[in-house]
């Protein structure tokens, strides 16, 4: 399985977040969604470019959360589009096939909907308890991740409360990957983290998000 990492500077003041990064990135991690809701626009724009360069060395892919316009700026992969940002639809028809667009899915409609209006692919939770996504409820737990699995063809990271101690038990589904925000945000090790959640023998016979 891939990883896919959600950044939060606030969880780890004794590092520089584009350090962390390009750690994480040449440890393995595939996708950087840059999440830093408080930054203002230039702030954000700054940021943005310090991880383009911070994922270069080691091939992953940055994606910026909900900001079309700082995306393209800055010259990231894509865009990751929450619930309560741009649609979908309407990213697709100003990008074309440019960038990547992501999207953050609760439901089996809400991940039927975003696959219709042209995602590239989904993050789907919360699956287990998180901190970070108390906001959308009690985890919704394997089994709705299941469904949307079956049903949608495009790729899917799960993501909420994922951490080295549970990641086992999400091997046995058709996941391109796993979203973590704390596991490495806080990881003494990162490159230790990232090969355990890497680690598995799930095949993935779904279209991969890379091709953009």
């Amino acid at each position: 399985m891939e990883v896919y990492f959600v950044t939060d500077r606030t969880l780890r003041l004794d590092r520089s977040l584009p350090e962390i990064v390009r750690e994480a990135s040449a440890a393995g991690v595939k996708y950087v969604q840059l999440r830093e809701k408080d930054l203002g626009t230039r702030e954000m724009r700054v940021l943005a470019g310090e991880l383009v360069e911070a994922c270069r060395p080691g091939g992953a892919r940055l994606l910026i959360n909900d900001r079309l316009d700082i995306a393209l700026a800055a010259g990231a992969d894509g865009v990751h589009l929450p619930l309560d940002g741009l649609p979908v639809s309407t990213v697709r028809r100003v990008l074309g096939k440019r960038l990547l667009i992501g999207a953050s899915t609760h439901s089996l409609e809400e991940a039927e909907r975003a696959e219709s209006a042209g995602a590239d692919f989904l993050v789907f939770g919360p699956v287990f308890p998180s901190p970070d996504k108390l906001r959308y409820g009690p985890p919704l737990g394997i089994e709705p991740l299941r469904a949307v699995l079956e049903n949608v063809y495009i790729p899917v990271f799960a993501i909420g409360g994922i951490d080295t101690g549970n990641v086992g038990e999400l091997r046995h589904l058709n996941l391109a990957g796993v979203a973590v925000i704390r596991a490495l945000m806080t990881a003494k090790d990162i490159p230790a983290t990232v090969r355990i959640l890497r680690g598995g023998t799930g095949s993935l016979n779904r279209r991969e998000p890379i091709r953009r």
